[in-house]
């Protein structure tokens, strides 16, 4: 007779023979699932194959959709901006700002300041419809004076990016300060506030500065064309 070492139960996962490995990540979740699966193809065995559970297996799926959810919300707003403008220019120039801001909200993640989680893509796509806002504050404005004082779109992007300077600024310090309190937040949840509040304040900043630079630009290259 010989002795081995038997399981004390056969673990099934989809109605498939499995082994449970589970651990508590000392890095943020992307990179603990990226280690992971990347041992996982190296080391499993041919005809083997991985799934997650538990919170991996929620960060998985919600990361997938956040790029669905992104482009239905990029969507949405330019039907909207195309509807109130009556034209597909405008929103195009408006919409310039998005990608803007999301490298400066992108900032912290890669300093390691936060990581990519489900706080972090809330605030991501909160971030489109903040930021669209200064856009169409300054076509607006710059589509009035071309049409009342017939400017050309050089002329009139740039009085309008200058007047509408003060309204552009205040709505950025008044939601940047408004997030100070959930960067500062101690105790349970501070974690997801701090992750929520750092996207949006470096998004609403970064955004905003390249925004006053970028966009008159966009605007003079795209703005419809005088008639002669």
């Amino acid at each position: 007779m010989t002795d081995r070492a038997r399981p004390r139960q056969l673990n099934q996962f989809q109605q498939l023979n499995s082994a449970i490995l589970s651990g508590v990540p000392l890095v943020s979740m992307g990179e603990a699932i990226d280690t992971v699966r990347q041992i996982a193809r190296e080391e499993a065995p041919v005809g083997y194959a991985f799934d997650y559970a538990g919170a991996s297996r929620q960060y998985v799926q919600e990361g997938s959709a956040l790029w669905v959810t992104f482009a239905l919300a990029l969507a949405i707003i330019f039907l909207v901006l195309a509807a109130q403008f009556e034209s597909f220019r405008d929103p195009l120039v408006i919409l310039v700002t998005v990608p803007l801001s999301i490298c400066g909200a992108l900032i912290p993640l890669f300093l390691g300041w936060s990581s990519m989680n489900i706080y972090t893509q809330v605030g991501l796509v909160t971030l489109i419809g903040l930021i669209s806002k200064h856009g169409i504050l300054i076509v607006e404005f710059a589509n009035q004076l071309r049409k009342d004082k017939g400017l050309s779109p050089r002329e009139a992007v740039e009085q309008a990016a200058a007047i509408r300077l003060r309204p552009v600024l205040m709505t950025t310090a008044a939601m940047v300060f408004g997030m100070v309190p959930l960067i500062i937040a101690t105790g349970a949840g501070a974690v997801s506030r701090f992750d929520i509040g750092t996207v949006i304040a470096t998004g609403m900043s970064i955004g905003t500065l390249f925004t006053l630079f970028v966009l008159p630009c966009v605007y003079t290259l795209l703005a419809k064309p005088d008639k002669t």
